[in-house]
């Protein structure tokens, strides 16, 4: 048995998910009858999302779709950004909503703080854009894990990788 146990803790998209979510909706506002009639585009581009429509009904509407989507699929709603809204051609409305991943230097060390605060026997380390967490005991590990998912200050999708 290990002297230590340890886990990371990453912020990804998994893309092929959010491709496969949009997909779906996509189809689902192709077959709506309040969407008939109404041109409707959902594109990703690098880090967003970029979804043009008829008003902020519709819109509103299409992110519900996109929201139900992505948590069936697994994904955590904590990828969607803040949406920023600007009017497009022929009177309609575009949306920009930024896809979040990764954990910054300033979230990363929020984090680390959260954990020793909590856990004064776990480690904490920060990798990039990683957090290992280190700790002797196997029970502290999923405490911290549990922790971290539940806390308000972790404004941002976590997964957990490389659990030893």
């Amino acid at each position: 048995m290990a002297d230590e146990h340890s886990f990371d803790l990453v912020s990804k998209i998994d893309m092929q998910e959010l491709s496969n979510a949009l997909d779906q909706t996509r189809k689902e506002v192709a077959v709506r009858y309040d969407f008939r009639g109404v041109p409707t585009e959902i594109k990703q581009e690098d880090n967003q999302l970029v979804i043009t429509t008829a008003d902020n009904y519709k819109l509103k509407a299409v992110r519900d779709m996109l929201e139900t989507k992505l948590l069936r699929r697994g994904l955590d709603l904590k990828i969607l950004g803040e949406v920023k809204t600007e009017p497009a051609s022929g009177g309609q409305i575009r949306a920009f909503i930024p896809l979040v991943s990764g954990i910054s230097a300033d979230k990363a060390k929020i984090v680390t703080k959260l954990i020793r605060d909590a856990f004064s026997k776990a480690k904490t380390q920060i990798q990039g854009e990683t957090v290992r967490v280190v700790s002797k005991s196997i029970d502290e590990l999923q405490a911290v894990m549990r922790l971290v998912q539940s806390s308000p200050a972790v404004d941002f999708p976590v997964q957990f990788e490389n659990y030893r």
